[in-house]
């Protein structure tokens, strides 16, 4: 993101702030940031900041986010864009309070492969949908194995999972999900129903082999996505793509290119896969 931020049409890497100086003095010095604030809330009181981007736990996103807002920044929030759907309506009304743009910063939705995929599937007879993103990660300390910081497979890799099947399909009308625990959900399974009659399979996990992958079954064909989330430079970088889209809103104070109606949605879907776990 650091690349993107500083390589993008119209955006100024101006400052960065970290709870450790010194790497935030190193990043500083590999991106060429001029600037390298004590704390967050100093790169807030910084007048010549017009928006920030939040790579925060997600425990962090909520009272970060009010923060910025409030201070009349723009605000790029790094994704899931809160812990549940209510957050994310309270974040939401803040950033229309304030006037700002809010943006979840799901940087696959930028890439020109996905947005012709999904463009393609208008019109065609989507059958099911099978979406998978796990990683193994064994590192007690890291934020994803942190309840109080919003970890788990959940939310850390299933918002992709639910997203693109919404981009396709909508909104489900039935859930039913398993999640195996551990010291948060490592693993979680999901199957949805669309009222047109299609499914969706979804795999989120932290204790798989490093794998992704998208299929969709139509009538008459099947498609399938390697990498559908994290692939970038080929030769598209998603990340700059997304920056730039944000940037141009912010200025024209245009619509988010990701409308808050779909992350809040998303969020919306993730609680209910958590509860039909229950």
């Amino acid at each position: 993101m650091l690349a993107a931020l500083r390589q993008a049409n119209g955006s100024q890497l101006l400052a960065i702030a970290s709870r450790d100086p010194r790497r935030a003095e190193a990043q500083a010095a590999r991106h060429r940031i001029p600037r390298v604030h004590r704390d967050y809330a100093e790169v807030l009181a910084d007048p010549e900041v017009d928006a920030v981007y939040l790579p925060l736990p997600n425990s962090l996103h909520l009272p970060w986010a009010l923060r910025s807002l409030a201070a009349g920044k723009h605000v790029l929030c790094e994704k899931p864009l809160a812990l549940n759907a209510t957050e994310a309506e309270e974040m939401a009304e803040a950033a229309g309070a304030a006037g700002r743009l809010l943006m979840e910063a799901v940087m696959y939705r930028f890439h020109p492969r996905m947005g012709e995929l999904v463009a393609s599937l208008a019109s065609a007879e989507v059958r099911h949908l099978y979406a998978a993103f796990g990683f193994p990660i064994n590192a007690p300390g890291n934020y994803r194995l942190r309840p109080e910081l919003g970890g788990g497979a959940l939310l850390d890799v299933g918002c992709y999972l639910a997203d693109v099947v919404r981009w396709v399909a909508g909104e489900p009308e039935r859930v039913e999900a398993l999640i195996r625990r551990g010291v948060v959900d490592m693993s979680c399974s999901a199957l949805l129903e669309f009222a047109g009659g299609a499914h969706a399979s979804l795999y989120a996990s932290f204790e798989s082999p490093e794998y992704q992958e998208l299929v969709v079954v139509c009538r008459n064909r099947v498609l399938r996505v390697q990498k559908p989330f994290t692939a970038w430079r080929d030769p598209h970088d998603p990340y700059r793509l997304m920056v730039e889209a944000f940037v141009e809103a912010a200025r024209s104070g245009g619509p988010a290119p990701l409308p808050m109606a779909s992350s809040i949605a998303n969020l919306r879907l993730l609680d209910r896969i958590r509860d039909a776990a229950e």
